[in-house]
């Protein structure tokens, strides 16, 4: 995995982590750290966020290394 993948994926999580608090308890945690919803620092991190989630829509439709590689072949004895 890529470090932008990483990073991609750590902005995922921490916006599912933000739609959990929304949805459960509707406290927006990016809106209370930066100075509400509308302010621009939370709309750049909303977007940072929504194009980490398009960037990880990529690892699902790639191949599973694991799969893909044959297996060794042992010598047998």
């Amino acid at each position: 995995m890529s470090g932008i993948q990483r990073t991609a994926l750590v902005l995922t999580i921490i916006g599912a982590i933000n739609w959990g608090l929304i949805g459960f308890f509707q406290f927006d945690l990016v809106a209370a750290i930066f100075g509400g919803s509308s302010s621009a620092v939370s709309r750049i991190i909303y977007g940072l966020i929504g194009i980490a989630g398009l960037v990880n829509l990529g690892l699902l439709f790639k191949p599973n290394e694991e799969l893909e590689r044959e297996p060794e072949a042992h010598p047998t004895r």
